[in-house]
């Protein structure tokens, strides 16, 4: 079992193999048990996601930890969210921007509450401790609120890529990232 990355207001829990079968399966009811909170409406139409993530893990065993986490309130296991890094450290696809990057979803009922960045310090923190602190993000150029969170974070732009999602931008930043406690 993958510990969970606690914060003040969150808990980032691992949505490990068996829980990302059973919702892809169909079987929500049984994925919350097995996760112990419930699920999301919104994760649960993650599909393409779900099954990305299961055969990364299927492929790599140790892309585990590194895999997709419910992003659960702690005063009431809501699911807010999900976050992620996208390879294990040092994939070439980063083309030497970083170790890893990061992606996250912030459900629209739970914007705009400090949960993102929240969760981008926890998974930044665990990053650094696992031995992985360049950090990358790819954000859209029009996704404000996104950029905005980065950019106070301390990630700076390093260049663009096209995706299936289109242009992004590429940010990049070390650990410690701004407006980390010491």
């Amino acid at each position: 079992m993958i510990p969970d990355i606690e914060t003040p207001r969150l808990l980032l829990r691992h949505l490990d193999p068996q829980t990302l079968w059973l919702c892809l399966a169909g079987q929500p009811e049984t994925a919350a048990e097995l996760l112990g909170a419930p699920l999301a409406a919104e994760w649960l139409d993650e599909q393409e996601l779900m099954g990305l993530r299961l055969d990364d893990i299927e492929r790599q065993p140790d892309y585990a930890p590194w895999s997709v986490r419910a992003l659960l309130r702690r005063d009431d296991l809501t699911m807010v969210g999900h976050a992620n890094f996208h390879s294990l450290p040092g994939h070439p696809y980063l083309g030497g921007y970083g170790d890893v990057e990061l992606g996250y979803t912030i459900y629209p009922d739970y914007r705009r509450q400090g949960y993102a960045r929240e969760a981008v310090l926890a998974m930044g923190a665990w990053a650094a401790w696992a031995g992985a602190p360049r950090l990358v993000l790819s954000i859209a150029p029009d996704n404000l609120p996104s950029q905005a969170l980065a950019a106070g974070l301390g990630f700076a732009k390093a260049g663009q890529s096209v995706d299936e999602d289109g242009v992004e931008d590429v940010l990049t930043a070390c650990w410690p990232l701004k407006g980390t406690q010491s």
